[in-house]
């Protein structure tokens, strides 16, 4: 019974997204919603990403530093270990898991609102590819903006690491500067970039998906967002896996 469930998942999925990524009716719309998206999806997860950052940056800088306190080891390391680790899975997997609460219940709750209160079949009787109007610019707009949320966490981070440098005595700000500096490949920023685009895509496909096909009541549609929001999140740790062995190893 699982496995039949699991075989009919992927093939309405996949059909699903063969409906999304058909021709829009009208370009300039979508472009328009697209860029609505951008702000909606984007724009007001910057704050979070922000907060969360700034945080783990100094708290992991913090950690380092008392774990790692032996004279054999240079100061710096605590600061070449704090980059590295923020840059190769904190900025892109783990805040990447974090927006799939954020972003894949809100996509998941309004898309399955409007399933369940018959606005898409309305679009459907009016002879609109319902899919691609919703879901398609959701897509676009997070895929194009989450370069940029992971970049801002990268930066964020580290600042928050270098606050701690300047307000407390545990690191000096110059052994942190010149471990966040050693020995740096600018080849991980890369891969965390193509990492946030695929898991990008899951946030955003697979919490559309659950919308999509919620069906019933309210409490359904809560159950839709539970659903992609665990369902992304194992996603994005099974491909984290996959592209990391593809990429790095």
């Amino acid at each position: 019974m699982f496995i039949l469930d699991f075989f009919k998942t992927i093939g309405r999925y996949t059909l699903l997204m063969k409906k999304v990524f058909s021709r829009p009716d009208k370009w300039k719309m979508t472009f328009r919603q697209i860029v609505i998206e951008m702000e909606t999806l984007g724009l007001s997860s910057l704050g979070i990403v922000f907060i969360i950052s700034i945080f783990i940056g100094a708290i992991m800088t913090i950690q380092l530093k008392l774990n790692t306190s032996n004279p054999l080891l240079p100061e710096e390391m605590t600061g070449y270990a704090t980059r590295d680790t923020l840059l190769l899975e904190f900025s892109s997997t783990i805040m990447c898991l974090i927006l799939a609460g954020k972003v894949g219940s809100n996509i998941a709750s309004e898309i399955g609102s409007m399933r369940i209160t018959e606005q898409i079949d309305a679009l459907e009787i009016m002879g609109i590819n319902s899919a691609n109007y919703l879901i398609f610019p959701k897509i676009v707009a997070f895929v194009l903006m989450i370069p940029c949320l992971v970049v801002m966490s990268m930066a964020v981070g580290l600042f928050g690491g270098y606050c701690v440098g300047v307000f407390s005595d545990i690191i000096s700000s110059v052994a942190y500067i010149g471990g966040i500096q050693l020995w740096f490949i600018p080849y991980y920023v890369f891969y965390s970039i193509v990492k946030s685009l695929v898991f990008a895509f899951i946030i955003t496909s697979v919490s559309s998906y659950y919308g999509y096909y919620a069906y019933g009541g309210a409490l359904d549609v809560g159950k839709a967002s539970t659903n992609a929001v665990v369902n992304s999140s194992i996603l994005i740790l099974l491909s984290n896996l996959v592209i990391t062995n593809f990429m790095l190893v």
